[in-house]
């Protein structure tokens, strides 16, 4: 009997392709949508069995060590208790081992300047949230201005954006029986007097915009059903949002913002019959006034009169001159190529800016007045670290000049000062204490080279001598112009930098470190070079002999997770491992989930076919595919996120997992857009994910 030899190639069955859908030629062909459905139940059977596989593999001794000195950490009764004036009285909202929700609170200034201030409990939300059966988590407050004797409490069920809104009542601590109440929705409402509110709210049918957020302005009356409040201003649904507020500070009047995008808005003045006026200024200005005075930034170049003025100039002119139809603006600040306008902010007839001269903090007070405007410098703060200043008062209208502000570096914890109007120096309140140690360590600041001969600034904390194999935790943002900025991070120095790992942090384009030019540089169709940027700060890392790629890992968050779901699909070679935590990053329908389509103004409209060409390169969702060499990832996110959608972190985990990858998973039930409700959750989420670091670089330090 002759054996039949073995089959040929063709003969053979065919053995299961993984399957890459989606891809970026059927970008809607998608087989994971159902893992959409928030509380679907078959999307939540596979939460649970990826959370079991997770914390079974990750959740072990070390693991539960590092979360329990994160959470002591947290919980450390020697934190510093930040506070608002209002009336002339502290405020905080303070959470430790016992108050895991917290106790809002309040103090007289004298008191909160010694070691143990004399705090006044106004309510006790965990206390609440026992009583009321509900998951109740702290959102604000607005206090009625002038008797400070009633308050408009925010709360939310674990940590989303969505909020309820409840009437308190300080003096008898307790809610308002026939008070105020907004049953949950996103945005809020705010006093107009005692018995009227101004309600920006998305509650009600037709009330809500493309993006969730609220699409009209109402009038609601004390004992008035919130449904049936009279709309006074309205923005059509594809709008971003809009919202209304009363102007205490200057006209008196109510003010309409009309959010058209991200970055657009139309402001008008008008009353309670609606807005009367439009203020003349781009759709892309940034305007605030104050007891008469106004400031303009513009995002675009603005001509008047013949003077074209360029993105992030300041711009100041008398407010009733400027609305009587006078456009003699004066020049209050120029941006440079690496000096940028963070901030203004007013408080007691000044105005304070906030500046970053090639990274370094710089802050000048400027004082209007019928001569022209007034300046000088902001003495005695740092000039190097992160530092932070500006008003104590939450109304400016009840301001008096008074400034706090806070000082840190990545090895120096922050201090709190008080900045009063005619005192040389700053006041000394508060220091926060030192919960690792950073002895060997030093800091310093390099430039990679990005794709396009950008140069991208970075801060490293490590060991003073290299080994070539450091063990690197890097991290990045790059967008909707926030600036990264090396402060003083627990999380990293308990749990890296104290072991003697290596910490990097990377400014990014797309971020608001240098203006909006370098904001631009990483917006829309440039949105993948500031992914680009990260990768050269990884290989800067390895030219500069401080690690190898496979002793690089690598964290990011909301959009800093698409920028870490990118580097695995764009970068894989330049990674030992990937945190990817609360990300987006199917770039194909991120626009139609909860508050995606708000952020069209930052990454494009993929419904447009000229948007989706340069998206779909940065749709790391699309961009997976079999057979390439990912590192280990990690994916994160929580379920009360109702800003970005779960969808986002489930539907990569379970495609890299169906293609054989090494994806894991992880999926809290409460968080909203952040790592935890309390500090229980979030040294859970933080430690978890450092333990999946470490290991899948191949570093397991002793832990001392």
């Amino acid at each position: 009997m002759r054996h039949r030899p073995f089959p040929t190639a063709q003969e053979r069955p065919a053995l299961p392709q993984p399957d890459p859908r989606p891809t970026p030629e059927h970008p809607d062909d998608d087989p994971w949508l159902w893992l959409e459905e928030v509380e679907g139940e078959r999307a939540l059977a596979w939460v649970e069995a990826q959370n079991a596989a997770t914390l079974g593999a990750l959740a072990d001794v070390r693991f539960a060590a590092d979360r329990d000195a994160l959470k002591a950490i947290l919980d450390r009764p020697d934190r510093i208790p930040f506070v608002s004036r209002r009336g002339g009285l502290l405020y905080n909202l303070w959470q430790d081992a016992e108050h895991p929700r917290g106790l809002w609170r309040r103090t007289t200034e004298a008191s909160y300047r010694t070691e143990a201030p004399d705090w006044e409990v106004l309510l006790d939300l965990d206390a609440l949230a026992r009583e009321e059966g509900e998951d109740w988590i702290w959102s604000g407050a607005g206090v009625l201005p002038d008797t400070h004797d009633r308050a408009l409490l925010s709360f939310s069920r674990g940590g989303g954006d969505a909020t309820v809104l409840r009437e308190f009542d300080l003096p008898t601590r307790c809610f308002v029986a026939d008070g105020f109440i907004l049953p949950e929705a996103k945005g809020g409402a705010g006093w107009i007097d005692r018995d009227t509110l101004v309600l920006s709210s998305a509650l009600g049918e037709g009330m809500a915009t493309r993006s969730g957020y609220p699409r009209t302005v109402r009038l609601w009356r004390r004992g008035e059903d919130p449904l049936l409040a009279r709309v006074i201003f309205e923005t059509d649904a594809e709008a971003m949002s809009c919202w209304g507020e009363l102007d205490r500070d200057g006209t008196g009047e109510l003010i309409f913002v009309d959010q058209r995008g991200f970055y657009e808005a139309a402001v008008h003045l008008g009353d309670e019959r609606g807005p009367r006026l439009r203020l003349d200024l781009p759709l892309d200005a940034a305007p605030s006034w104050h007891r008469g005075w106004l400031a303009v930034k513009p995002r675009s170049p603005w001509t008047i009169d013949g003077t074209t003025h360029a993105p992030d100039t300041l711009l100041g002119i008398a407010l009733d001159a400027f609305l009587a139809g006078r456009r003699d603006f004066a020049v209050l600040f120029q941006p440079a190529p690496r000096r940028a306008l963070q901030n203004f902010s007013w408080s007691g007839g000044t105005l304070l800016l906030s500046v970053l001269d090639e990274l370094e903090p710089v802050f000048t007070r400027l004082t209007p007045s019928a001569a022209g405007w007034s300046a000088a410098p902001l003495e005695g703060l740092p000039r190097i670290g992160v530092v932070t200043a500006g008003p104590l008062d939450a109304d400016p209208a009840e301001s008096d000049g008074t400034l706090v502000a806070t000082a840190q570096d990545p090895l120096t914890p922050t201090t709190l000062l008080r900045i009063e109007p005619g005192l040389p120096a700053p006041l000394v309140l508060k220091q926060a204490p030192r919960v690792f140690d950073g002895s060997g360590l030093r800091i310093t600041r390099h430039e990679a080279t990005s794709s396009d001969g950008e140069r991208i600034p970075y801060v490293q904390v490590g060991p003073e001598r290299e080994t070539g194999e450091a063990p690197v935790h890097l991290s990045g943002y790059g967008g909707f112009r926030i600036p990264v900025l090396p402060g003083y991070n627990a999380t990293v120095g308990k749990l890296w930098l104290e072991r003697g790992g290596t910490a990097v942090s990377a400014s990014l384009r797309g971020g608001g470190e240098f203006g909006t030019a370098w904001h631009e540089a990483g917006r829309l169709r440039r949105k993948s070079l500031s992914h680009d940027d990260f990768a050269a700060v990884a290989a800067d890392l390895v030219r500069r002999g401080v690690s190898v790629p496979g002793r690089i890992a690598a964290e990011g968050g909301s959009n800093g997770g698409l920028l870490i779901a990118n580097m695995l699909t764009r970068f894989p070679d330049h990674f030992g491992a990937l945190f990817c935590t609360i990300p987006l990053i199917d770039m194909r329908r991120y626009s139609r989930l909860l508050a995606g389509a708000s952020w069209i103004a930052e990454y494009g409209d993929p419904d447009k076919p000229e948007d989706w060409d340069f998206l779909q390169h940065v749709s790391a969702y699309h961009q997976a595919v079999p057979g390439r060499p990912y590192p280990p990832i990690l994916l994160a996110t929580t379920r009360r996120d109702d800003r970005v959608h779960p969808g986002h972190a489930r539907k990569m985990a379970a495609k890299l997992q169906a293609m054989g990858y090494d994806a894991r998973f992880f999926e809290p039930a409460a968080g909203g857009h952040g790592y935890g409700k309390d500090s229980t959750e979030r040294a859970t989420f933080a430690a978890l994910g450092m333990a999946f670091l470490r290991r899948a670089i191949g570093w397991e330090p002793a832990t001392g």
